[in-house]
């Protein structure tokens, strides 16, 4: 009963952050979805890695392909996260504070928000064709850790509507055990990186602890200016951790970390 329960959850989680068809005989059960997100995140980056994989086979260019994934990105999610990202902007632009939870519930985009979606499928699309190795493995993880900082900003920051689109979230999440259930996801899949790339442990792991430091700090970010977290800003976490880690891995950090711990021979 406990197994077809967590089923009925995880199906109830893909249909939610996901475009992905789900039969109408499955008794869905939304109560506590937001556990499962690092590893919808990690089946969405996969996805993305095997189209990606496809297309480079078919020798598609490197910046063709990468729009062709971003694009991908945001259609199998339905733009759910995308148009958080681009509410919270408008809300943030607002110099009043008390004004800024009203103007993110307008359905209109306004001009901040449309420039933040700009700059997100710029940066996402530039970054991505900027990284040639590990494509396959860096897709899921950082669709997973983002979605990882949001299980956390949902259990550590308040909820700042009595009600919302969001709001279920924060209602139904379990302390320690949701933000562990997503460790566990991502721990694995990097643990299986190293077993097969066991000369890139290094990488490996300055990744892990960058794309967790990156999920963590943005949560943060938005707590500071709002003073806790709306359904808006819990999209606006997954967007922006994912566009600052892709483009933190762009950076070759192993290479960056021994020049600066190299001793000066001069």
């Amino acid at each position: 009963m406990l197994l077809l329960n967590n089923f009925n959850s995880f199906l109830a989680a893909l249909a939610f952050y996901t475009c992905c068809p789900i039969p109408t005989n499955f008794q869905l059960d939304f109560t506590r979805i937001a556990r499962w997100a690092p590893a919808i995140g990690l089946l969405i980056g996969g996805g993305l890695g095997l189209v990606d994989l496809g297309l480079d086979w078919l020798e598609m260019p490197i910046l063709t392909r990468s729009g062709v994934v971003v694009v991908l990105w945001i259609w199998w999610t339905g733009g759910l996260h995308l148009d958080g990202a681009m509410d919270a902007a408008d809300g943030l632009a607002v110099q009043d504070p008390d004004r800024r939870l009203t103007v993110m519930t307008d359905s209109v985009t306004g001009a901040f928000g449309a420039m933040v979606a700009v700059v997100i499928i710029l940066l996402k699309t530039c970054a991505l064709a900027e990284i040639t190795p590990d494509r396959i493995w860096i897709l899921p993880l950082v669709a997973g850790w983002s979605r990882w900082g949001q299980v956390l900003a949902i259990s550590v920051y308040p909820y700042l509507k009595p009600t919302g689109k969001g709001a279920f979230h924060r209602q139904g999440i379990k302390l320690p055990q949701d933000i562990l259930l997503g460790l566990v996801f991502l721990l694995a899949v990097t643990g299986c990186q190293i077993y097969l790339q066991p000369q890139e442990w290094l990488t490996i792991g300055l990744r892990s602890i960058a794309s967790c430091g990156i999920s963590a700090l943005v949560g943060y970010y938005f707590h500071r200016k709002l003073g806790g977290h709306t359904g808006d800003t819990y999209g606006a976490v997954v967007e922006w951790t994912e566009t600052f880690t892709l483009c933190l891995f762009t950076v070759p950090i192993p290479q960056m970390l021994g020049f600066i711990l190299q001793p000066n021979l001069a």
